[in-house]
């Protein structure tokens, strides 16, 4: 099995689902509860985050909190938004909390990846990120 890094948003799938969303954020950011959508959305992915992803040593996965259950049901108790990372042959283990992505921005949440995954030895390109960002 090969590592997979997850990311898990507090918010539900679907269309309807974003709109609301989209407006919640727009109108009351503060009392907004997906801070992982908040960082990474407008109204489309923000275009630094997107190049971010696509420079990782690691594909991303990304889901919505009703999907979690059916696909990973051992994470479905876990505090949302977050993200796991599963390494080859390994067990899920929290990569970023809820606590750490509300108190940063999206450079500090790329900062945070690139971290990890480099102490989790999956080393990033953090020249080649910076020189795009």
């Amino acid at each position: 099995m090969p590592e997979t890094l997850l990311f898990v948003y507090n918010a539900d799938s679907g269309l309807g689902n974003a709109v609301l969303d989209l407006l919640h954020k727009t109108l009351s950011p503060r009392t907004y509860a997906c801070s992982l959508c908040a960082l990474t959305y407008g109204v489309r992915m923000q275009p630094e985050w997107r190049e971010f992803l696509q420079q990782l040593p690691i594909t991303p996965t990304f889901l919505h909190r009703d999907e979690l259950p059916t696909r990973h049901p051992e994470l479905a108790s876990q505090p949302l938004p977050a993200a796991f990372l599963r390494t080859a042959g390994g067990s899920w283990q929290p990569f970023l909390t809820p606590q750490e992505l509300n108190q940063t921005d999206l450079p500090g949440l790329m900062d945070l990846v690139r971290e990890r995954l480099s102490k989790a030895g999956l080393a990033t390109d953090s020249a080649a990120s910076e020189t795009r960002l």
